[in-house]
């Protein structure tokens, strides 16, 4: 859950958007995927990346053992898939992210950050 402390906190890094968008060129950068498959490409390495997120946690269940630095690669892999995107449909991750945390914010201030539904 977020709370107002990651939001202040989240305020206080002038840096974020910088910091952001150079990961994101770094990572555009490394990436290999021909360019008709913009879009299509990353969205389905992300879709991948997070079952592997899932699976590596699962693991906790079955076998009781807490991989941590096997599920931070497994979100770094995400992130990289979740830049790329951002640069196929032309956004730059600091604004997603901002956006995110707004509409976060947002949804706290009226009392429906539970429930379902991305219009609420």
């Amino acid at each position: 859950m977020i709370t107002q402390e990651d939001i202040d906190a989240f305020k206080r890094f002038n840096d974020i958007d910088y910091l952001m968008n150079e990961y994101q060129d770094m990572a555009a950068a490394t990436a290999i995927y021909k360019t008709e498959h913009q879009v299509i490409y990353p969205a389905l390495g992300l879709a991948a990346e997070a079952g592997e997120v899932a699976n590596k946690v699962k693991k906790i269940l079955r076998d009781g053992k807490f991989d941590r630095e096997g599920i931070s690669d497994e979100i770094g892999d995400c992130l990289w898939y979740i830049a790329a995107l951002c640069r196929d449909l032309n956004v730059d991750l600091s604004e997603v992210a901002k956006n995110n945390i707004s509409k976060l914010r947002d949804r706290k201030e009226r009392g429906t950050l539970k429930g379902s539904g991305d219009k609420r």
